[in-house]
């Protein structure tokens, strides 16, 4: 059964994961935005039924050229999703915390496989 949680609490918990990032990775981490959304709305050429917890949209950093037009990267969670196969508040902030991973992961240039390897995916 799924976990309701509000969303002050399920902002807590993605506040929470941005916190456990280590401070040497953190500051490394520039524009940058968080959001949180219910669900992802899978777009006209994927399957119907894409689920994502999450999702990063941007540059990654080993791609980067210094681009001065670059709008800030974005990732964003998926609230619904996420409650949806959690059992408790505290399955909540662990797959909240895997997701933030995750996708700063991302960010970093570091691909699925990898992540899958690492335990992260």
């Amino acid at each position: 059964m799924p976990v309701e949680m509000s969303d002050e609490d399920f902002d807590a918990a993605v506040e929470g994961a941005l916190q456990r990032i280590p401070p040497a990775l953190a500051a490394k981490i520039d524009n940058v935005a968080v959001f949180v959304e219910d669900r992802y709305e899978p777009e006209p050429w994927e399957d119907p039924d894409t689920v994502l917890l999450g999702l990063y949209e941007g540059i990654p950093l080993t791609e980067r050229g210094g681009e001065p037009w670059a709008m800030p990267d974005r990732i964003t969670l998926y609230k619904r999703a996420i409650l949806d196969i959690c059992e408790s508040p505290d399955e909540v902030i662990d797959q909240v915390t895997i997701t933030v991973v995750h996708e700063v992961a991302h960010f970093f240039g570091i691909d699925d496989a990898t992540l899958h390897r690492l335990g992260w995916a």
